[in-house]
């Protein structure tokens, strides 16, 4: 799944040929890669100072049916890539049905190119990976899970999507993940999470992961926003490093990876029964052959 195609917001005000071709080109690259889910996010052109919704959302769902439309011309035979939409940045103020209606009304107006959204995310008080304190821990985050109920039921009702998506739940205390299922939600984003169990699991050497920050604070300190701490910016910019150190994470000890790997499956195991999604083996096997 590529989460997310987003539109940087400067960018996109000062050349938006410019920033639409950047994503084009990723969205190019994810295809040949095999990402068949990809969420596209324009919630970051929501213009608030225009006075009706509709026109507040129309860069967001003018340009999701533009990439839209892209990603449909370039599909290989036999695969509908299952797209997602966004209306409101995460982070900001929590989405209404009347904000979900706008950009859905606006987006198939301006869509005609096949299957279109089966998915949109929403705002309903998390952020992406969790607002991290100075001292590098994470602030418990409130889910305001009825108006993502709400905005599901709207969104399967009125304009036949799965429902909404809510981003930013990996920092959320395990006993609410019963409650998606329960309101509906058809996707949450987790990684961060999983990310924070690898670095801060007491079985990775503590050299390595000395060594990978020693490397983030030269090379991306640029990112150092003012008022950070050392521990904020590290959460912050650690997820880069998988990349940059792939080889060196896969070549960790057995030892170390298997201790990690145990963990991982523990904590997925506890997630799954908390969404109910256990014993769906033979269902996947009848949709995906």
């Amino acid at each position: 799944q590529g989460d997310h195609f987003q539109a940087n917001r400067r960018a996109f005000l000062t050349n938006p040929e410019v920033e639409k071709r950047a994503l084009k080109d990723l969205i190019r690259e994810a295809l040949s890669a095999g990402f068949y889910q990809i969420d596209i996010d324009a919630s970051t052109l929501v213009d608030l100072s225009r006075e009706s919704l509709e026109e507040q959302q129309r860069p967001n769902y003018e340009l999701t049916a533009e990439l839209a439309a892209y990603v449909r011309s370039l599909e290989p035979e036999g695969v509908t890539v299952n797209l997602g939409g966004e209306i409101g940045e995460i982070g900001g103020h929590n989405s209404t049905p009347e904000e979900l209606r706008a950009f859905m009304e606006g987006f198939e107006r301006s869509f005609s190119s096949g299957p279109g959204l089966s998915k949109i995310s929403v705002q309903t008080g998390s952020s992406h990976g969790g607002v991290v304190l100075p001292d590098g821990s994470v602030a418990r985050v409130q889910i305001d899970f009825d108006t993502l109920k709400t905005l599901s039921e709207i969104a399967r009702r009125e304009y036949g999507l799965a429902g909404a998506v809510q981003h930013g739940a990996s920092t959320l205390p395990e006993e609410y993940f019963h409650v998606f299922p329960e309101v509906g939600c058809a996707e949450i984003h987790l990684a961060t999470g999983f990310q924070n169990l690898i670095f801060d699991h007491p079985a990775l050497p503590g050299e390595f992961r000395e060594r990978i920050y020693a490397y983030l604070k030269e090379h991306f300190r640029k990112e150092w926003q003012e008022g950070w701490t050392e521990s904020q910016f590290l959460y912050k910019t650690r997820k880069k490093a998988f990349g940059i150190f792939k080889r060196d994470w896969w070549d960790l000890p057995e030892g170390v990876k298997a201790r990690i790997l145990a963990t991982l499956e523990e904590t997925f195991e506890k997630i799954f029964r908390a969404l109910r999604v256990t014993g769906t083996l033979e269902r996947v096997r009848s949709l995906c052959g």
